[in-house]
């Protein structure tokens, strides 16, 4: 796994590897995924190794495409349509 750096690239913060829920969207799909990523004390900026830049990118493809045999169906989106 590659390093994840100790200075934030925006701030200057301090950056603590934390395991954070990432929200990916492929097309109409969205996927809640657990990863661990840099997060800098101060500004609150994420970074990601680039192992898990490449799952999120692979987890996108496999949205998008409607490949959803690795995902579970939690619940329902609706779009409301009559005027509020």
């Amino acid at each position: 796994m590659s390093e994840i750096v100790s200075v934030c690239p925006i701030c200057g913060g301090d950056v603590v590897v934390k395991e954070v829920e990432k929200m990916v969207k492929g097309g109409n799909n969205v996927a809640i995924i657990r990863v661990k990523a840099g997060v800098c004390s101060k500004c609150g900026e994420r970074i990601y190794s680039k192992e898990t830049h490449e799952k999120i990118q692979r987890i996108r493809r496999e949205l998008k495409e409607g490949v959803t045999k690795n995902f579970e169906a939690i619940g329902c989106t609706y779009i409301y349509k009559a005027e509020v």
